[in-house]
């Protein structure tokens, strides 16, 4: 890196990335270039076109830069660097998501897991935008192919007794045969289901000729299961068989919608959306560029082509880095007519429905401090909520709304420690215990707790013990949705049709969701951990032989005393325990 410099005199004529600095040392701006001298040159001009860089200059006191070998190089460096400072006047992408991968483990008997984080150890498949879809696919493949699940392998477990595992600790699968089938998930996640398919089915053929009946019956029901999700997954579109991106752009006030469709082998597969930020200034242009150089930086897969609603300048430049990434050539193409001019059509109105409901939301939020007299705007709102049956298993939940859509990342559940049934008491506990947290836990422009004056006087109190009196708090009743200030004599009633109640209606409904998951998620715990070790008869042999035989506990109540007599290990007597026990 160069020291400090007032201005571009002396800058090399050669590719690499400069630096722009405020008077207080701040990084303002970073660019990239093929010759820095002319390029940093054009800042210092007496007549200066465009807005932002009249902006720019009004702030800028010195400059540094690094040089590359070439101006891709240069490329890559701008992006890691802008990246690493988010300077004040470059475009970027707000990215905060973290989506998950799904890792094969770098280990003998490899396991399937979800993971956030990137590591140099075993393959990843990913990023996933749809976390409940990547997590039940995952549970269907561990089910599916048998593959261990547990973190150290001292020993056969549950999984292995009930046929959920091939064991590979007993030793029942060798590495060569566990390899096999860690390919085929390999396989599932490139798309290329035919393929497992066809491997599966002369498998079964091999097995049946060999007499191996019951292994070929198992390769019979994958098949099946594979097929299922062929024929349910994804969207025919295009008979193409390569594997594409489709990006389009929807400008707004403050920043720019952008959507992605991925396609593989002519199936549309997801859709995300991204916000670029920092680009009221720029074209349409500068700012697809910035987000291919930015989203396909960071551990994502490149396509073998990207689709375009218009052209941008240093396509070629993009093309080549992306190429490098890939390993083969990669084009960036705007289609003129056909199947892939209306999926770009479709990305576009995507984007601009999208930016259209972030102006919406933005216009909730006026609404909603204009209703409740706020100061501000309550960017960031949180709802609370009790869950419980007569005191047991109670819950409490906390829940946090980011410019009107849900922030899952700051969603809280409490276990509560206050004696019930007592909904006042445990509220003020969950309340008082998440306020407390204010350091680690940034403090709300809005609570919202359901329920009318009664809970919000409760919930007032929290805050003057804590000295919090001046974040805004109301209650939302249900029956009639009247909404209770603190000090105010009468509920507001804001109008059924306004999108600023909608907003409060759905932090209270979220809050409620939350709290009732989790609450059934502790019930159902308790009852599988317990009830069949509390009858008499039932030991760890016979609750594994029902377990494997029903499914769940659910299935084992439904079942009759036969039913239950006729399961390897059980006798009428034990059967007739469980029975009564369940009824």
């Amino acid at each position: 890196m160069s020291d400090k410099l007032k201005s571009p005199d002396n800058l090399p004529h050669k590719p690499g990335v400069y630096i722009m600095r405020d008077a207080s040392n701040t990084i303002i701006y970073i660019g990239k270039a093929k010759d820095l001298s002319k390029r940093v040159k054009s800042y210092f001009r007496q007549k200066l076109d465009r807005p932002k860089t009249q902006i720019l200059m009004s702030h800028f006191d010195s400059l540094e830069y690094i040089l590359t070998n070439s101006e891709k190089e240069a490329l890559i460096l701008e992006a890691t660097l802008i990246k690493k400072h988010r300077p004040r006047y470059n475009i970027q992408l707000k990215d905060d998501k973290r989506y998950p991968y799904v890792k094969i483990t770098d280990e003998d008997f490899p396991r399937l897991v979800i993971t956030r984080n990137i590591t140099k150890n075993g393959v990843y498949y990913g990023p996933f935008t749809d976390v409940g879809s990547v997590k039940q696919t995952v549970k269907f493949l561990k089910s599916l192919f048998k593959i261990r699940t547990c973190r150290n392998m001292d020993g056969p477990c549950l999984n292995s007794q009930i046929d959920l595992c091939y064991a590979p600790c007993d030793g029942k699968i060798t590495k060569e045969e566990y390899a096999e089938i860690i390919n085929k998930i390999d396989l599932f996640f490139q798309g290329k289901y035919s393929t497992i398919v066809k491997n599966l089915k002369s498998e079964m053929v091999n097995a049946a000729n060999n007499e191996e009946f019951e292994k070929a019956a198992v390769l019979r029901d994958q098949i099946s299961s594979i097929e299922e999700i062929m024929e349910k997954q994804f969207v025919d579109l295009v008979d193409d068989d390569l594997d594409q991106d489709v990006i389009a752009i929807a400008q707004g006030e403050d920043d720019v919608v952008v959507i992605i469709m991925p396609i593989r082998k002519g199936k549309i597969v997801g859709r995300d959306d991204f916000l670029m930020s920092g680009s009221q200034y720029d074209s349409s242009s500068e700012i697809v560029f910035a987000f291919i150089q930015q989203y396909y930086g960071y551990n994502r897969h490149v396509p073998k082509q990207i689709l375009l609603d218009e052209d941008i300048d240093d396509k070629n430049l993009l093309e080549e880095w992306l190429s490098d990434l890939r390993g083969n050539k990669v084009h960036i193409k705007v289609p003129q007519k056909g199947v892939k001019l209306r999926l770009v059509k479709m990305a576009k109105k995507n984007a601009e429905i999208i930016e259209h409901q972030k102006k919406d939301m933005k216009n909730a939020l006026v609404e909603l401090k204009r209703y409740l007299k706020l100061e501000r705007l309550p960017h960031v709102i949180e709802g609370y909520d009790i869950s419980n049956i007569s005191g047991k298993f109670a819950v409490g939940s906390k829940v946090s709304f980011s410019d009107g859509k849900p922030n899952k990342k700051k969603y809280k559940h409490f276990r509560m420690e206050t004696p019930g049934p007592n909904d006042f008491a445990m509220m003020e506990e969950l309340l008082t215990r998440r306020l407390k947290l204010i350091d680690s836990d940034p403090e709300p422009d809005l609570i919202v707790i359901d329920g009318g004056k009664g809970q919000l006087g409760m919930a007032c109190g929290v805050l003057e013990k804590l000295n919090l009196t001046h974040i805004p708090i109301i209650g939302l009743a249900k029956e009639f949705e009247e909404i209770y200030l603190p000090n105010a004599k009468r509920p507001i009633i804001i109008p059924k049709n306004n999108k600023a109640l909608h907003l409060l209606q759905q932090v209270r409904d979220e809050s409620h969701r939350f709290a009732i998951t989790y609450h059934r998620k502790l019930r159902s715990k308790n009852i599988q951990a317990s009830s069949l070790d509390d009858i008499v008869g039932i030991g760890k042999k016979r609750k594994i032989a029902l377990l494997k035989e029903f499914g769940n506990i659910e299935n084992i109540k439904k079942a009759s005393v036969d039913e239950l007599a006729k399961i390897n290990g059980m006798n009428q007597k034990t059967a007739e325990n469980v029975y009564n026990y369940y009824h």
